[in-house]
C-alpha cells in the first residue's frame, strides 16, 4: 500500500469511528466489512479526494449520515411523507436540515464541517441564464431558504438572487410557522407533520385545485349513491372487470407503442390537437392506463444535440467533459479492456469436429499418414450465439441531475459508447427533459382556456438525440458534453421518454435490443403534478416499464445514480460514483449479453 492509499485508509477509519461515536451504531464497522458494496455505506468513498474541499465535503456528508442514523426515525419520516410528489423533495431537504441542526448543537466540529461544506457548495453555484422564476428550480431555492433560516448560513449575492425568485412564496407559507418548527426541532413527529401540512397547502403546488377536484369527485360519488344503489353495484362490477382486463393486458403485452410514435406526432405539424389526443388515449387504453393523457403536444420537441447550441459552445462543453474523464483514464482503460474481452469472448469462433463433410481438418491428416485406412476428417464452424445487438442509453436530463450526477451519466455514456462500439455493438444515446420550468407554453395554453380540470401532462417535452445508433462515436462524441450545459436540465417525464426510446428501438433490424435507462429517481414535473394526482407520472412510468418487461423483444435495465430505482424496474442497479461503474458494468452487461433472452 503506497503512502497516499495508507493515508486514505486511515482517514476512512477515522470517518467510521466518527459515525459510530455520533450515531451510537457500534456494529457499523462489522456491517461495512461484511458488505462493502452496500448502498448504506456509500458515504465512505475515498477515490475522489483531490482537494481540501473534497475532504471537507466527505467529512460533512459523513457527519450528516451519522446524524441521520441518530436523530431521524424512518417510520415517522414515511408516516408524514406528503401525498403531492412535488412536495416530497422539499420535505426531504427540511428533514435533512432538521437533524443536521441538532448536530450543530452537539459538537462544534460538526457545525464547522457542515458550514464549510455548504459555504463551498454555495460558492460553486453558476447561473448564466437567471432571467425569471422559471430559470430557478424550486428545490434549489428551498434548500437555500432552509440553510438561511435554520442553519444560519450566510448566502452570497448569487445565492440571494436565486432565492429571491421564490422567497415570497416561502415567506407566505413558512414565516408564521418558523417559531413552531424551531421549537420542535427535537420532536420529529411534530416537525415532520407540520412540514408536510405546510407543503401540502402551498399555493405553488396548486393544492387547492387538487382539493377541489377531489371534492367534486366526492360530490359526484355521493350523488350517484343517492340516485341509484343498483347502478352503484353495476358500476362496482364493471370496475372490477376493468381492472381484471387491465391486469391481463399488462401480462399479455398487447400494447404497441408504435401507435404513439412521438417522432411521427411531432413531425406531422398539421395533425390537430384533437387527433393527437385520441392517439394518446388509444395507446394508454391498450396498456390499461386510461388515466394518463396529454393536454397538448403542440410544443413538444425532438432535437439533435448539435442543433441546441453553437459548435463553439458544444466543443467547449466537450473539453469540460474530457477534463473530467482525465481523472478516470485508468478506470476507463481497465473497464474498456475487461468488458471488451468478455464480449469478444462471446463472439469467438467455435467449430464442430469429426464430421463427414465440411472443411478439411488439416490437424487430423497425420492419422491418414499413419494409417491410410482412416477416413478424412472434416470440420464446420458453429453458428455464432452472439446476436447482432443494439443498445439504447436513455439519460435523465432533469434539474435534479445537475452537477455530479449528470457528469457521471455523461461519463457512463462516453465509456459505454466507445467500449461497445469496439465489440461491434451499436449504441444510441438519448436524453429527456422539458423545454421549460413550470409548464412553458403548454401551461400558458391551459391558462388561456380557463384551466380545465385534470389536464394531464402539462409541460413541453424536449427529447434529445446525442448519438444515433448508426453514427460512430468519434463523429458524435462532442455532443455528449452538452449534458453539462447550465440551463438545459429541467423536468423529467420518464414514461413518455421510455415510450419514445422503445419505439426507436423497435424499428431497428438488430436481433438483440437493450434499453438502458440512467436516472436519479422518480419522474417529477411541478406543472403536471400540481393539477393532477400526486402519483400521475409515477403510475404511467410503472405501466410503461411493466409492459416492456413483459415483452420478449426488448430488454430493459435501469441504473440509478445515487437513488434506488428498483421500485420501477425489475432489473435495476445503483451507483453513487463513476468509480463503481467498472465492476457494475462488467457484471450487468455481461449478464445482458448472456444467451438468455429474458432478464431475470
Amino acid at each position: 500500500m503506497n503512502k497516499e492509499d495508507n493515508l486514505k485508509e486511515k482517514f476512512k477509519q477515522a470517518l467510521i469511528s466518527t459515525v459510530k461515536a455520533i450515531s451510537d451504531d457500534y456494529k457499523l464497522e462489522k456491517e461495512i466489512n461484511k458488505n462493502l458494496s452496500s448502498k448504506n455505506y456509500n458515504f465512505f468513498e475515498l477515490d475522489n479526494l483531490n482537494s481540501k474541499e473534497d475532504y471537507t465535503k466527505l467529512r460533512a456528508e459523513t457527519d450528516s449520515e451519522a446524524l441521520k442514523r441518530k436523530f431521524s426515525n424512518n417510520k415517522i419520516y414515511k408516516k408524514n411523507l406528503p401525498k403531492n410528489s412535488s412536495s416530497r423533495a422539499l420535505y426531504d431537504i427540511s428533514e435533512k436540515i432538521r437533524y443536521e441542526m441538532l448536530g450543530t448543537k452537539i459538537l462544534k466540529g460538526i457545525s464547522k464541517n457542515l458550514n464549510e461544506n455548504y459555504f463551498n457548495k454555495i460558492n460553486l453555484k453558476r447561473k448564466d441564464q437567471l432571467k425569471s422564476k422559471e430559470d430557478v428550480p424550486i428545490i434549489e431555492a428551498f434548500e437555500l431558504y432552509m440553510l438561511k433560516k435554520f442553519l444560519g448560513i450566510k448566502l452570497n449575492s448569487l445565492s440571494e438572487k436565486i432565492l429571491s425568485y421564490w422567497e415570497e412564496d416561502f415567506k407566505s407559507s413558512f414565516e408564521k410557522h418558523l417559531s413552531y418548527l424551531n421549537k420542535n426541532i427535537e420532536n420529529q413527529e411534530n416537525y415532520n407533520s407540520k412540514l408536510s401540512e405546510i407543503l401540502e397547502q402551498m399555493e405553488i403546488f396548486d393544492s387547492e385545485d387538487d382539493k377541489e377536484n377531489q371534492e367534486n369527485k366526492d360530490n359526484e360519488n355521493t350523488n350517484n349513491d343517492d340516485n341509484n344503489q343498483n347502478n352503484q353495484d353495476e358500476s362496482g362490477n364493471e370496475e372490477e372487470k376493468r381492472r381484471e382486463q387491465e391486469d391481463q393486458i399488462g401480462l399479455d403485452g398487447e400494447y404497441d407503442l408504435n401507435e404513439t410514435s412521438i417522432d411521427e406526432q411531432l413531425v406531422d405539424t398539421d395533425s390537430s390537437k384533437e387527433s393527437t389526443e385520441k392517439i394518446v388515449q388509444k395507446m394508454n387504453s391498450n396498456i390499461g392506463d386510461k388515466e394518463y393523457h396529454i393536454y397538448t403536444n403542440e410544443f413538444d420537441e425532438i432535437a439533435k444535440a448539435e442543433t441546441l447550441e453553437t459548435n463553439e459552445e458544444i466543443s467547449k462543453l466537450r473539453k469540460n467533459l474530457d477534463q473530467q474523464l482525465t481523472n478516470f483514464q485508468d478506470l476507463i482503460t481497465k473497464l474498456a479492456n475487461k468488458l471488451q474481452r468478455q464480449l469478444l469472448a462471446k463472439q469467438n469462433r467455435a467449430w464442430e469436429f469429426d464430421l463427414e463433410e465440411g472443411l478439411l481438418d488439416s490437424s487430423k491428416l497425420t492419422r491418414i499418414i499413419i494409417d491410410p485406412q482412416n477416413s478424412l476428417s472434416f470440420k464446420k464452424e458453429k453458428d455464432l450465439e452472439f446476436k447482432d445487438t443494439v443498445v439504447t442509453l436513455l439519460i435523465d436530463n432533469s434539474g435534479s441531475m445537475r452537477g455530479r450526477p449528470i457528469t457521471i451519466a455523461a461519463i457512463c455514456a462516453d465509456i459505454l459508447s466507445r467500449t461497445l462500439e469496439r465489440c461491434s455493438v451499436k449504441v444510441e444515446v438519448l436524453g429527456f427533459t422539458t423545454k421549460n420550468w413550470k409548464g412553458g407554453k403548454s401551461r400558458e395554453e391551459w391558462n388561456k382556456n380557463s384551466k380545465p380540470k385534470n389536464p394531464g401532462r402539462l409541460n413541453d417535452l424536449r427529447h434529445i438525440i446525442y448519438k444515433s445508433a448508426d453514427t460512430q462515436w468519434r463523429q458524435s462524441k462532442k455532443n455528449l458534453g452538452l449534458m453539462l450545459k447550465e440551463g438545459l436540465l429541467k423536468e423529467n417525464i420518464d414514461g413518455e421518454a421510455i415510450s419514445w426510446a422503445f419505439n426507436r428501438l423497435k424499428k431497428r433490424k438488430e436481433e438483440r435490443k437493450i434499453l438502458m435507462v440512467i436516472s436519479d429517481g422518480a419522474p417529477v414535473d411541478d406543472s403536471t403534478l400540481s393539477v393532477n394526482s400526486g402519483d400521475f407520472l409515477e403510475k404511467h412510468l410503472k405501466k410503461i416499464v411493466k409492459f416492456i418487461e413483459n415483452k420478449n423483444d426488448i430488454e430493459i435495465l435501469a441504473i440509478g445514480i445515487g437513488h434506488d430505482v428498483s421500485r420501477y424496474y425489475k432489473k435495476a442497479i445503483k451507483i453513487t460514483d463513476v468509480q463503481e461503474l467498472g465492476d457494475v458494468m462488467i457484471e450487468q452487461l455481461s449478464g445482458l449479453f448472456d444467451n438468455k433472452k429474458k432478464l431475470h
